[in-house]
């Protein structure tokens, strides 16, 4: 009885309170355990997510990776390829296995190895994000094919390099594109041979190599003798077979270490490395004797073909003096009576015809440093106005016994030669300039035109000439024209783009001049800036009885007026030519018709 009051006996404050705690301490495990478990399924969640998207990021980058239309590869650091996509196969001809099996440098060019490895220790460095680079990988056939990389880096946690990412473009197509326009760039149409700016190139490396290493050379010019005749006889396409003759001739007897170019109609020329004396005699006159054993076949006619050679020795002169000497030999060798060659000696007793033609460049030297050239101006008639709107200038060298003026055709060949046809292209700027300020002043408005030589547009100092000129002048740009032919255009047409671009930047005028003489006419006219198209005379003389040249003037009006721009119709010679340039829509006419050169203190004060 007692047991059992004691059994239900409540229990004691102390225990109810311990009871408390536990369920208390209990609920909170139990809550912890609830707040682990929702967070470890969310982390859960998060992992699982997590993976998704980089499953999605995986599956993106290896569709990107597989299908890129331009070939992909992940390369180790030691250069073995560890993932490479179909476009890098079709590129290479090779499997994936095939080039998993194999390094980067095995297929790579030998000479290309180590093109990039300059950018690859930037790149390593971490001096740069990624890097770009042609080079040239073995085809699986053999063929070697351009390819176009872009390499860039994936790193570690730590920045350590893990592989390279590269993008590889086969640019094969665009690099052979590119090689053939460099190759019309540099040779000569017709013979393959080089043209004369290239020659010229070669020719200022060739004497640069000697003066500094020593071993001398020398340079041949070689003119073939009375070649105007075959053209006039056989007509162009004979003498051009002639000369495609000439070409391979010259090749066969030359060296592969010597250049050889055509600088002219029917010019040629040579640089010989390293020959002395001696041996440049040897070659002139192997030339000499083997044009003339050969005889050319022309309408049934066997035409024997010579050549009048010229000789200049390195000897310390730079390329502009020793193509002046060359040509001066040459013509001392025609003088002579052709087919022979001569070789010029800078010693006391030159013989007559060389000393003649230095003295000529001196003369121009003279006239050039006491102001003494002369200049001439010839009107150009607006058609629709019937009113001379402008005046082409026109240089003239005085005569030191009196007579007539020397025509230009008659000394700038000298000039050209000798280096001095950019100080008087100069001379001629800076005269024009100070016509058009002195009219201007006197209330007068007089646009004047400017003949350039194709040398003069490849100077940049005769574009500062000019700038500083207009500056100085303080005349209306616009009032200044500048003519180049468009033969020395296209041999030049870089250089001619550049500064046509520069001078018309300042407001000053273009035209073409002699459009149509040359045999990329209207190819040319796409990319170089003028304002005047002047129609060759080849086309206006016989304008009135010719329905060809009728048919080839009004394709030029045409095509002018479609770009916006003027054209000239020179050698007019009558009035039913200007008749028949007006229903053309010939914009100028200049001729003998429309008034001769007279000199400018008659024509402009």
């Amino acid at each position: 009885m007692a047991d059992s009051k004691r059994a239900r006996r409540p229990p004691s404050p102390a225990r109810k309170r311990l009871g408390k705690a536990l369920s208390a301490q209990l609920a909170a495990i139990q809550g912890q355990l609830r707040k682990e478990c929702a967070e470890r399924e969310r982390l859960q969640k998060r992992h699982r997510e997590a993976e998704r998207g980089l499953r999605e990021v995986r599956d993106r980058f290896q569709s990107a990776f597989g299908n890129a239309p331009i070939g992909m590869a992940l390369i180790d650091m030691d250069g073995r390829w560890l993932q490479v996509n179909d476009a890098l196969c079709r590129i290479t001809g090779c499997t994936q296995d095939e080039l998993k099996a194999t390094t980067l440098a095995a297929i790579t060019h030998p000479d290309d190895t180590g093109l990039d490895a300059e950018e690859l220790r930037s790149l390593l460095a971490g001096h740069i994000p990624s890097y770009q680079v042609e080079k040239r990988y073995r085809h699986a056939w053999g063929h070697f094919l351009w390819v176009h990389l872009t390499v860039s880096l994936v790193r570690d946690d730590r920045g350590e390099a893990l592989y390279a990412i590269t993008q590889v473009q086969d640019v094969s197509e665009r690099k052979e594109l590119a090689s053939r326009l460099q190759y019309l760039v540099d040779h000569d149409f017709l013979t393959g041979l080089l043209n004369r700016r290239r020659f010229e190139d070669e020719l200022a490396h060739e004497t640069h190599r000697a003066a500094r290493y020593g071993g001398g050379g020398a340079v041949l010019l070689i003119d073939l003798d009375n070649f105007k005749d075959v053209n006039d006889t056989f007509g162009h396409l004979a003498g051009d077979d002639v000369l495609k003759g000439v070409a391979g001739l010259l090749r066969q007897r030359l060296r592969q270490t010597d250049v050889v170019a055509r600088v002219g109609g029917d010019e040629f020329a040579v640089v010989l490395p390293g020959a002395d004396m001696d041996q440049a005699q040897v070659v002139a006159d192997e030339i000499v004797k083997a044009l003339s054993r050969e005889a050319a076949v022309l309408a049934d006619q066997s035409i024997r073909i010579t050549a009048s050679v010229g000789v200049a020795l390195f000897d310390g002169l730079d390329e502009t003096q020793l193509l002046a000497y060359a040509d001066l030999a040459m013509y001392e060798a025609k003088e002579a009576g052709r087919n022979r060659f001569a070789i010029y000696r800078p010693v006391k007793g030159q013989r007559e015809g060389v000393s003649s033609r230095l003295a000529e460049a001196e003369r121009i030297r003279h006239a050039l440093a006491e102001d003494r050239l002369l200049l001439y101006a010839q009107p150009i008639l607006d058609l629709a106005s019937n009113e001379v709107s402008n005046y082409e200038l026109l240089l003239r060298l005085p005569d030191e016994s009196g007579g007539e003026p020397l025509l230009p055709n008659a000394f700038l060949y000298v000039a050209e030669r000798f280096g001095l046809v950019q100080a008087i292209d100069g001379w001629v700027i800076r005269r024009a300039i100070a016509l058009i300020a002195e009219n201007a002043r006197a209330g007068r408005r007089l646009r004047l035109h400017v003949n350039l030589s194709g040398k003069s547009v490849g100077d940049a100092r005769l574009g500062t000439l000019a700038e500083q000129a207009l500056a100085e002048g303080g005349i209306d740009p616009s009032l200044l024209v500048f003519e180049l032919t468009e033969t020395a255009a296209i041999a030049n047409i870089e250089e001619a783009k550049r500064f046509a671009t520069r001078l018309r930047g300042r407001g000053c005028g273009f035209a073409l001049d002699d459009f149509g003489a040359g045999f990329g006419s209207f190819y040319y006219i796409k990319s170089f800036p003028f304002d005047y198209l002047k129609i060759d005379g080849a086309f206006i003389r016989d304008l009135a009885g010719s329905r060809m040249d009728q048919l080839v003037v009004q394709a030029i009006v045409d095509i002018a007026r479609g770009l916006g721009k003027r054209t000239v119709a020179e050698f007019v010679g009558d009035a039913e030519v200007v008749r028949m340039l007006r229903d053309l829509g010939v914009d100028c006419a200049q001729g003998y018709h429309v008034g001769r050169p007279r000199p400018v203190a008659e024509l402009l004060h």
